[in-house]
């Protein structure tokens, strides 16, 4: 009892602590995150208007509080950053706020904190904490249109991201996904516009390179069963390098 008395008064601090921390200042930056099954769907909000979606990344300027707007689609979904606060609870019907304010640049994990299916131990998200000019130069883009391929690359490389961009028109991949600059505009499942650049795929499931998205694409139900998408198993090996390709370029 005396060593479980101690561990709460210091966690009762250090809580106490971090809140007073993230409150403090003016808040100029607005973050909607929305717990999906089995994905976070986050949406960025700027005092000029400014706004973009973007998915299972969460990227912050040091020193800056942010506004954290928590709600769920579906089930109870419970946030949780530990670099930056303690886990809150996501409801359905419900906005759940906190403020978080990062304190030094890096990068950290998140996690859904609340069973919430068979797929939940595979829900997390990254925390990348930058300098405030990192920041802007990375919201300035993310809120931006796809990028296209730089023409330094070599024609074949070329040849397949074009191939894998009519690829993903002809499956229908934008019935459900948004690519910005790339007459896609579903809304099911996570924008798409700058997948290139996260440093996940399937919300902290899969590391992000080519051969991850081939994976994912052939064999979605095998690596987080139960999800939204369709396994694409139908395409052949050349066609999922294609998409992989194209996928990757979205930078």
């Amino acid at each position: 009892m005396v060593v479980l008395t101690a561990l709460l008064a210091t966690g009762l601090s250090v809580m106490s602590g971090r809140a007073d921390s993230g409150s403090a200042g003016e808040i100029s930056i607005r973050v909607s995150i929305t717990g999906k099954m089995w994905w976070w769907r986050i949406v960025y909000e700027f005092p000029d208007g400014t706004r973009f979606e973007t998915a299972n990344e969460l990227r912050l300027p040091v020193g800056e509080p942010v506004e954290l707007a928590l709600t769920t689609a579906d089930v109870i979904h419970s946030f949780w950053a530990p670099a930056l606060a303690g886990k809150l609870d996501m409801i359905p019907g419900r906005i759940n706020t906190m403020t978080v304010t990062a304190t030094e640049e890096g990068i950290s994990r998140g996690q859904c904190a609340e069973y919430c299916g068979g797929a939940h131990a595979f829900m997390a998200f990254h925390v990348v904490s930058s300098s405030a000019e990192e920041f802007a130069a990375w919201s300035s883009k993310e809120s931006g249109p796809r990028v296209p391929p730089s023409q330094r690359l070599d024609e074949e490389t070329l040849a397949a991201i074009r191939a894998g961009a009519e690829l993903f028109k002809v499956q229908g991949c934008g019935a459900c996904h948004t690519v910005r600059g790339g007459g896609s505009f579903g809304t099911i499942g996570p924008d798409l516009t700058h997948v290139g650049g996260r440093l996940s795929l399937a919300a902290g499931t899969l590391p992000n390179d080519a051969e991850a998205f081939v994976r994912w694409i052939a064999n979605t139900q095998h690596i987080k069963p139960g999800n939204a998408m369709p396994q694409y198993d139908i395409l052949s090996s050349g066609e999922l390098a294609e998409l992989a390709a194209y996928l990757e370029s979205l930078k």
